[in-house]
């Protein structure tokens, strides 16, 4: 198996290291990550100005790619800049959980959307902020359970949250907002964004942030399908009703 591996924590940090060496369990792996760290930069790609790209020598036996641009440019720089094919792109490990609403900025989950896009099957891990302990001891639980179940023949691309000491996993869908954002202004006409959680504490463990704060792992099915299906589906039939 061919194997893909990207981050958005950048090369050379802890998280993709360990992805990256466990992955070697279960194929050939080539890893292409950001050149620094670009979180929380979504699905944004560079179109208008050129970037760099570096092998760099890092892990052994693996070949390692220094992007300068964003995870989903990872992706496409892989599949279209060296020309290569995947059975599996694997994202993370991010330090920092990527749940609820703030998938759509996570640049971890970004790459798997993008691996998508080229019809290959991908899995974004991410994990507390304080440690990736919990999150490497369980990557053999959350791969076999993915393919026992064969997780991977209904849904292309999946979302991994591990937290610390985790009771087990539970098969989640997207929850609601983890934090809110304020802004603080740190010099005259300069604002930071400042984010604290919103976190009401419930026991819904169907959603994955309900699932990772009452101690599970929650793997979540995504889509890149942005069709509003339910109001596609009636205003279709209400349209061919002549209604």
């Amino acid at each position: 198996m061919r194997i893909l591996v990207t981050n958005d924590d950048g090369i050379r940090t802890p998280g993709i290291e360990i992805l990256a060496n466990w992955a070697r369990k279960i194929g050939d792996v080539t890893v292409v990550a950001p050149k620094v760290e670009q979180s929380a930069k979504s699905h944004s790609i560079n179109i208008h100005t050129a970037f760099e790209v570096k092998k760099v020598s890092w892990l052994d036996g693996i070949d390692c790619y220094s992007v300068d641009s964003s995870p989903s440019d990872c992706i496409r720089f892989a599949y279209n800049g060296l020309n290569m094919e995947f059975d599996l792109v694997l994202s993370g490990i991010n330090r920092g959980f990527n749940v609820g609403e703030d998938i759509a900025y996570s640049g971890t989950d970004a790459a798997i959307f993008e691996a998508a896009y080229f019809k290959c099957n991908a899995i974004a891990f991410s994990t507390i902020p304080e440690s990736f302990e919990w999150a490497e001891k369980s990557l053999d639980l959350c791969y076999g359970h993915i393919i026992s179940n064969r997780y991977l023949d209904h849904n292309p691309i999946w979302n991994v949250n591990i937290p610390e000491n985790p009771k087990g996993i539970i098969l989640t869908r997207q929850g609601n907002a983890y934090y809110k954002d304020i802004f603080k202004e740190v010099s005259p006409g300069m604002f930071i964004a400042c984010g604290y959680s919103i976190y009401q504490g419930t026991q819904n463990l169907d959603e994955d942030l309900d699932a990772i704060m009452n101690g599970h792992i929650s793997i979540t099915p995504l889509t890149v399908n942005r069709t509003a299906m339910e109001a596609y589906r009636k205003l279709s039939t209400m349209t061919k009703k002549g209604l």
